[in-house]
């Protein structure tokens, strides 16, 4: 055995500060795609949320402490490779999992596989762990452990059969993989909340007529009367009507008539019953969102939604955007359109992790496949984005963003520099907090000096479902129209 080569169970202590595990093997016909990833856990064993895992869909962790480098193919042999810096892992991670996954068959497929601990600053070699494996189609190569506060190196060698998914599943990945087909529809209704009215039971049928003689037919009754036109309300703050709100399901266009009213309320109360806006939407896909997805939870806010969009803004459209690693555009939510939009774009088991770089079959028009949209959160891009848009689409009319994300924020110095460079565009952004923590600089904004309008408007909930809508709305509705007062008087509008 080679000086610094281990067997499987063998540790060793690591001194370098800064450490590349490189994962190689030998290049042939028929040998699996492999890929190198990490996991980082806490005294438990398991992470603290998805962004705890670095691959090929997530190459950095949030605290820039591990990334994934990516293959190379040299003198016959490819490697794939993670990079750890010790010494700015977060206090909580404990220990650093060095895993791979192989693709198109198993690890039994893929000669001389070997794992390599090389020292990041000097490239010279600490530890080699030569692999062997039969059925396996994700291994744990080995794993850098803290111990009396020093970082030392294990050889593990544990193959599974269940793939990455199954790894990360064991140490606390939430993993939504299963092929789009087989994915269950999401529930027509959104679930109750206190205070909302039920849905009207339907009377029963009639009963059958006894037997007898059978009566002539009445003639025909005449028509009703087509339904007027729908137009706008003006000047008093009612709720309005807008174009193709007349062709939703009878139960959601009575939910939609509720909300209005309260919306309609909402803005009386802050003295703005007939300010007019361009409403564009935000939606968190980050993978720790996953959970409100699969509950239709995601699904019942847009619909919240779509009735603050029918009051602000007539034309009965919202742009909508979702984000993660990366922002990707939805299209416009029309109103008519809504149970068909809810269907298309906030839909249950488009948040997979895994296979990013195979295309989903089955894709309808103007569907985002999910995967490429990534998990992390990157704010800043999506903020980006739709800045961009408003200045390339000007309108007569201010513009209200509602973003809606689970916290896990930390990009804050580049969510700063995008809002504080917004505060001169006409547009105010109203973050909404769904339950989880770590909101960041969004929550902190309003304390932020040197601004000459206060342009971000933040609070958080447990359990949106549980707020009842007329609470919703005055939060949601709070800050907006001062915003809108002072941005006149600073000529921003």
């Amino acid at each position: 055995m080679a000086t610094g080569s281990l067997g499987k169970g063998a540790n060793l202590p690591v001194d370098a500060s800064a450490v590349r595990a490189e994962l190689s093997w030998s290049e042939g016909p028929g040998v699996p795609d492999v890929d190198a990833s990490a996991l980082l856990l806490t005294a438990a064993g398991r992470v603290r949320d998805d962004g705890d895992f670095v691959f090929y869909n997530q190459p950095q962790h949030t605290s820039q402490a591990v990334t994934h480098r990516g293959k190379r193919s040299e003198g016959g042999r490819f490697t794939d490779s993670v990079e750890v810096l010790l010494g700015s892992l977060e206090p909580a991670v404990d220990r650093v999992v060095l895993c791979a996954s192989a693709d198109g068959g198993t690890f039994g497929q893929v000669p001389g596989l070997t794992l390599r601990l090389l020292d990041a600053g000097t490239g010279g070699e600490l530890a080699r762990f030569d692999m062997e494996a039969t059925t396996e189609t994700a291994f744990v190569g080995g794993e850098l452990y803290l111990r009396n506060g020093r970082w030392k190196f294990r050889a593990v060698g544990q193959g599974y059969a269940s793939g990455l998914a199954g790894l990360a599943t064991d140490f606390g990945i939430s993993v939504d993989d299963t092929p789009p087909d087989e994915q269950p529809p999401p529930a027509a209704q959104p679930t109750a909340r206190p205070g909302a009215q039920p849905a009207p039971v339907p009377p029963p049928a009639p009963a059958a007529p006894a037997p007898g003689p059978v009566p002539a037919a009445p003639p025909p009754a005449p028509s009703p009367p087509a339904p007027p036109a729908p137009t706008a309300s003006g000047g008093s703050g009612a709720p309005r009507l807008v174009k193709g709100e007349e062709r939703l399901p009878v139960d959601m266009r009575k939910r939609l008539s509720m909300r209005k009213e309260q919306v309609a309320l909402s803005l009386r109360k802050h003295g703005a019953a007939d300010i007019s806006a361009r409403v564009i939407l935000v939606l968190d896909a980050s993978g720790s969102m996953t959970h409100l997805y699969a509950r239709n939870v995601v699904t019942d806010v847009v619909e919240r939604m779509a009735a603050v969009a029918t009051q602000l803004d007539d034309d009965g459209a919202m742009q909508a955007w979702t984000f993660a690693s990366h922002p990707a555009r939805l299209p416009d939510l029309h109103l008519g359109d809504l149970p068909e939009w809810l269907r298309l774009h906030v839909r249950v088991g488009q948040l997979a992790l895994f296979r990013p770089r195979k295309k989903r079959k089955g894709l309808e028009e103007g569907q985002v496949d999910m995967r490429t949209v990534g998990i992390q959160n990157e704010e800043q891009k999506v903020i980006a984005e739709v800045r961009a848009y408003v200045r390339a689409n000007p309108a007569p009319v201010p513009t209200l963003v509602l973003f809606f994300s689970d916290g896990g924020v930390y990009r804050n110095a580049e969510i700063e520099n995008e809002l504080r460079q917004a505060v001169e565009e006409p547009i105010f952004w109203q973050f909404v907090g769904l339950g989880k923590s770590d909101y960041g600089v969004l929550e902190r904004f309003d304390t932020l000096a040197g601004r000459r309008v206060d342009n971000v408007g933040f609070f958080a909930v447990d359990d949106i479902s549980e707020l009842p809508d007329p609470q919703l709305y005055d939060r949601l509705l709070s800050q907006f129209p001062g915003w809108m007062t002072a941005a006149r008087h600073a000529g921003i509008l």
